[in-house]
């Protein structure tokens, strides 16, 4: 009998390929792109503050069948595999939460994002009068570069809170009938002092006062009587007094919605994809999921990254842990400290934050071969640290091949990059916080143009894939 000759295996491509996602992408792909992209830039149009963006993440969450965790906790109902819930913190930092086949001991798939953005906040006592004019005074929020915030259209969010308990919402500014707010700027003709300092020092913090009203009152008996004609409009509009700035939470943020950019419309302009734009795709891939996943799923939308992730919202705090804590008992026939530890350690976490793209106006500043380029697909950051590394949770080799696998087996287009050159760059996340459990943690995200300035890029495929890549992780079963 003749033997078969067996077919020489296939060589592997040795070197690397690199190609535009647009390029690699299927039709049905790129079909799915503008539609998720639609969503998403409806959602961030909506999401302005972290108060809105928990808001309107659970209104999907319950338009989804999830119900709050809450209800369990009081009357200890027991959670089982395929129940979908989710846990408020202060109506800012959200955990939802699909429990899968395995127990919780076994350690959970998580997409951690947050939904913070850089900002101008107004001090508790923000209002006065100068030459006339009503002004705001405030203290910016997070990392900005100040000069990118003057002569900006800016949009008024946020919520005063009353002795009495009552919260009044604001927002001014994003409908075309309402008026905006802006920082003035010295005019070039007379500029020239403040041409010669350099530019993190040409706008000083206390130099980004806005400009709220010019009209006076009418009545005569009043000494700052446009102050006064602006207190009564807030009045009347709100019901609120100048007292009750002392406990409100109000925030100063591009006016506008977000666009598509580009004259093929492959982008998006919008204000606070840093990190809503990780945060929505993580919230939507949970939302997504079709069949019980074997870990528990779990995304997290934080406050307070933006300023070191303190306080009681921020991760650094035991939110998590407590959560987490909360969602065993539900789940376990038999709480331990140790169990929890088991789980948080057992734990694989996509660090869902974005990266800078390499930007050819600036190319002095990236080391090519390790930028992130635009639509190239998500970006998978194995540290993030300046210099040495330096407060960067270094991934492991074992888990970047992990997530090679996952994104590889569901066709999602994916890059590797790093934040800038060796000593140029670097900047922080929520992964550190969480790798101290010691469950395995990678960054993972979009890529970004003009990262925390009052209008950020992103590249729509980016955009998608970084949805179908977090899809892709929640459902996997770890074989």
């Amino acid at each position: 009998m003749k033997k078969t000759a067996k077919k020489p295996a296939k060589t592997p491509a040795l070197a690397s390929v690199v190609k535009n996602g647009y390029e690699k992408a299927s039709p049905a792909d790129l079909k799915r792109t503008e539609e998720y992209c639609a969503a998403y830039m409806d959602f961030i149009g909506k999401a302005k503050t972290e108060r809105e963006a928990h808001d309107e993440a659970v209104l999907l969450l319950q338009a989804a069948g999830f119900t709050d965790m809450a209800r369990h906790e009081k009357d200890g109902t027991r959670l089982n595999p395929g129940d979908k819930v989710y846990r408020s913190s202060e109506g800012k930092t959200l955990m939802a939460v699909v429990v899968g086949k395995k127990p919780l001991e076994a350690g959970m798939h998580i997409v951690g994002g947050h939904t913070d953005a850089p900002r101008i906040d107004l001090k508790q006592n923000p209002l006065y009068e100068n030459s006339g004019i009503a002004m705001l005074d405030t203290h910016y929020y997070g990392g900005i570069r100040k000069y990118q915030w003057v002569t900006e259209p800016l949009a008024l969010h946020g919520v005063f809170v009353r002795p009495d308990g009552k919260k009044i919402k604001v927002s001014i500014g994003e409908e075309q009938s309402e008026p905006v707010f802006c920082i003035t700027d010295l005019l070039p003709h007379i500029a020239i002092e403040q041409n010669q300092k350099p530019l993190g020092q040409a706008i000083p913090g206390e130099g980004l006062d806005v400009v709220f009203g010019s009209i006076p009152a009418s009545e005569k008996d009043k000494k700052e009587k446009v102050k006064h004609n602006v207190l009564s409009l807030l009045h009347k509009k709100y019901g609120v007094t100048e007292d009750d700035f002392q406990s409100a939470e109000l925030e100063l943020v591009p006016a506008g919605k977000p666009r598509s950019a580009g004259l093929d419309s492959s982008m998006i302009l919008a204000y606070g994809h840093d990190d809503r734009i990780c945060a929505y795709a993580g919230l939507k891939a949970l939302i997504d999921l079709k069949a019980v996943p074997e870990h528990t799923s779990v995304v997290l939308l934080c406050d307070k990254e933006e300023i070191g992730s303190v306080g009681s919202t921020g991760m650094e705090s035991d939110l998590f842990e407590h959560a987490a804590a909360e969602l065993l008992n539900l789940t376990s026939d038999s709480y331990s400290e140790l169990t929890l530890k088991r789980a948080l350690r057992n734990s694989w976490m996509l660090s869902a934050d974005v990266n800078a793209l390499f930007d050819p106006m600036f190319p002095t500043y990236f080391e090519k071969r390790n930028a992130a380029q635009l639509n190239h697909g998500v970006c998978v950051t194995k540290f993030t640290g300046a210099g040495g590394k330096g407060g960067s949770s270094d991934a492991s080799a074992e888990f970047l091949a992990h997530i090679r696998r996952i994104f590889d087996k569901n066709g999602v287009i994916w890059q590797t990059g790093e934040l800038g050159k060796v000593d140029q760059g670097g900047g922080g996340t929520i992964a550190k916080f969480m790798a101290r459990h010691g469950m395995m943690v990678v960054d993972c995200g979009v890529g970004l143009f003009s990262m925390h300035a009052p209008m950020e890029l992103a590249g729509k495929l980016d955009t998608y894939m970084t949805y179908k890549g977090y899809l892709a992780f929640l459902k996997d079963g770890r074989k």
